[in-house]
C-alpha cells in the first residue's frame, strides 16, 4: 500500500497505498478550504519534504508486486514499471502544482469539490473508504507470505498470520494507538534500505538469458501488469497535503517532487531489472521475490531478516491505513455521504469506533472469503488499484479546471494517461463504478442524517 501513511492514496497504500488519513480531513473541509498564496508559515524545505513524500509513495506492496507483474507480463513487466514511472511524472507535477496554488486546500476530495461539486467529493471518499477492506487484507497477506517460508508454515499457518496481523491492527486502532509520523518515516526508510540491499546484492547475478523470451504474453500482458502495478505508484497526492508545511510551497514543493520522482524511479526500475535478470522464471512463481534477491548476497540469513522487515512494514501500513480509513468514514457520515450512525468519533482526538467496526466486519468477511476460496493477492490488489486509479483520475481532472497555463496542460496529459491506465484495469473497473453508484445513492438518502449528526456533535461539544 503506497501512500497509506497520510495521503489519500491508500490504502496502498497503499494498499501507500497512500492512505485515507488525510482524506478524512479532506471530507471535513472540502466545502471551506480557501485559496492562499505562497509563504504559509511552514518550515519544511526540500530535503525534509522529499523524505515525507517518499514516505507517502513507498509502501510494502512493492514486496510482492514484482512477482505479480512478472506473472502477468514476464520480462516485459519492466516496460510496465517504466510506463507507470512515466505516468507518475505529470501526475506528481500536477499535484505539486495544486499544492503550490492551494497551500492549505487539502487533497483530492477538496479539489474534486472545488472543480466538480460536493457529490463528486463524496464519491472519491467512498473509493478511499471501501478500498480499505480490499487493500488491508492484501497488505496482511504480503507480510504473512514472507513469514510463512521463514517459519516453515503451510497454508493454514499463513492464513493464521494474516488474520493475526489484521486483528492486531484493528485492536490497536480501537485502543486509539496509531503510529507517529516519525515511525512511519522510519518504516519507509527501512523499505527503501531493503530495496537497495536487494538490488545491490542481486545485480552481479543478472543473467541476460533471463530476459528472453521478453514478452511471452504480448502487449496485453504488459497492460495487465500496469493495472496491478499502480498499487505501488499511488501517494503523489501527498504533495497537495504537505504543501502548507513548506516554507515556500511553490519552490520547495516542486524540488521535493522532482527528487522523489528520481529516487522512486531508481529504486523501482532497479528492482524490476534485478528481479527479472536474477530470478528469471522464478519471478513469476515465487511470491517472495525480495527474499530470493537478498539470498544472493546474504545466504540463508536473508529469509528471516526479510520476514521480520515484511511484518513490520505490513503492520505499520495496515495500522495507518485502517486509522485513516476509519476517520474518513466518520467524516463522510458527518457530511451525509454515509449513514449518520457512523459519524460518532469524527471529532479530532476521538476514536471512530463505529466506523472501525464496519471496516473490521467487511475486512474480516473479505479475508475469510479470499482464504476459503484460495483467492490470492492479485485480484485484491487489482481491485484496490482500480479504486485508487479512479481517485487519481478525479484529482488530475479537477486540476484541468483549477490550474491555468502550463499547469493545466500538464494536468490534461496526466488525465489522459490516467484514463489509459484505468482502461488497463479491465473488469476491475466494476468495483469503483459500483461504489460510485452506491455512494451517490446513499448520499442522497443520508444528507439529512449527516446534518443531524453535525448538529448533535455541536450540541455535545464534539
Amino acid at each position: 500500500m503506497a501512500g497509506c501513511a497520510d495521503g489519500p492514496g491508500a490504502a496502498g497504500s497503499g494498499t501507500g497505498h497512500g492512505g485515507a488519513a488525510t482524506a478524512g480531513r479532506d471530507a471535513a473541509r472540502a466545502r471551506s478550504a480557501a485559496e492562499t498564496g505562497p509563504g504559509t508559515g511552514g518550515r519544511l524545505r526540500t530535503g525534509q519534504g522529499t523524505a515525507l513524500m517518499l514516505g507517502g509513495v513507498l509502501g510494502p506492496g512493492v514486496l510482492a508486486l514484482p512477482h505479480l507483474a512478472a506473472a502477468a507480463a514476464g520480462p516485459a513487466s519492466i516496460l510496465a514499471w517504466a510506463a507507470l514511472l512515466a505516468l507518475s511524472v505529470p501526475v506528481a507535477l500536477t499535484f505539486a502544482a495544486l499544492g503550490g496554488r492551494f497551500p492549505d486546500g487539502g487533497g483530492v476530495a477538496t479539489f474534486a469539490a472545488r472543480a466538480f461539486g460536493a457529490r463528486t467529493a463524496a464519491v472519491t471518499g467512498w473509493w478511499f473508504y471501501f478500498a480499505v477492506p480490499l487493500g488491508v487484507p492484501a497488505g496482511a497477506m504480503i507480510g504473512a507470505g514472507y513469514v510463512a517460508p521463514a517459519l516453515g508454515l503451510g497454508t493454514a499457518g499463513t492464513a493464521a498470520v494474516t488474520f493475526g496481523l489484521l486483528a492486531a491492527a484493528f485492536a490497536a486502532n480501537h485502543a486509539g494507538l496509531r503510529l507517529a509520523g516519525g515511525v512511519q518515516l522510519l518504516l519507509a526508510a527501512l523499505l527503501a534500505a531493503l530495496l537497495v540491499a536487494a538490488v545491490v546484492a542481486a545485480l552481479p547475478a543478472v543473467r541476460p538469458g533471463n530476459f528472453t523470451p521478453f514478452a511471452p504474453h504480448g502487449w496485453s500482458g504488459v497492460a495487465q501488469a500496469s493495472g496491478v502495478l499502480f498499487f505501488a505508484f499511488v501517494g503523489w497526492e501527498a504533495a497537495s497535503h504537505l504543501s502548507a508545511e513548506f516554507a515556500d510551497p511553490r519552490r520547495h514543493l516542486a524540488r521535493a517532487t522532482a527528487l522523489t520522482l528520481a529516487v522512486v524511479g531508481v529504486l523501482y526500475l532497479g528492482l524490476a531489472v534485478a528481479v527479472t535478470g536474477v530470478l528469471g522464471e522464478r519471478a513469476a512463481t515465487s511470491p517472495v521475490p525480495l527474499a530470493l534477491l537478498l539470498r544472493e548476497g546474504a545466504g540463508d540469513l536473508a529469509g528471516p531478516v526479510t520476514a521480520v522487515a515484511a511484518v513490520l512494514l505490513s503492520f505499520g501500513a495496515i495500522n495507518t491505513y485502517i486509522a485513516g480509513g476509519a476517520r474518513l468514514g466518520a467524516a463522510l457520515a458527518r457530511d451525509g455521504a454515509l449513514p449518520g450512525v457512523l459519524a460518532a468519533g469524527a471529532a479530532p482526538g476521538r476514536v471512530p469506533h463505529r466506523s472501525l467496526v464496519l471496516l473490521a466486519v467487511l475486512t474480516g468477511a473479505l479475508t475469510a472469503a479470499a482464504v476459503a476460496r484460495g483467492v490470492g493477492l492479485d485480484p485484491l490488489m487489482r481491485a484496490t488499484s482500480a479504486c485508487l486509479a479512479a481517485v487519481t483520475a478525479v484529482g488530475v481532472a479537477a486540476a484541468t479546471r483549477l490550474l491555468t497555463g502550463a499547469g493545466r496542460r500538464v494536468a490534461a496529459v496526466a488525465t489522459a494517461l490516467t484514463l489509459l491506465l484505468l482502461a488497463s484495469c479491465g473488469p476491475y473497473l466494476l468495483v469503483p463504478a459500483g461504489l460510485a453508484a452506491a455512494g451517490l445513492a446513499v448520499s442522497r438518502v443520508g444528507r439529512g442524517t449527516g446534518r443531524a449528526a453535525r448538529a448533535a456533535g455541536r450540541a455535545s461539544g464534539g
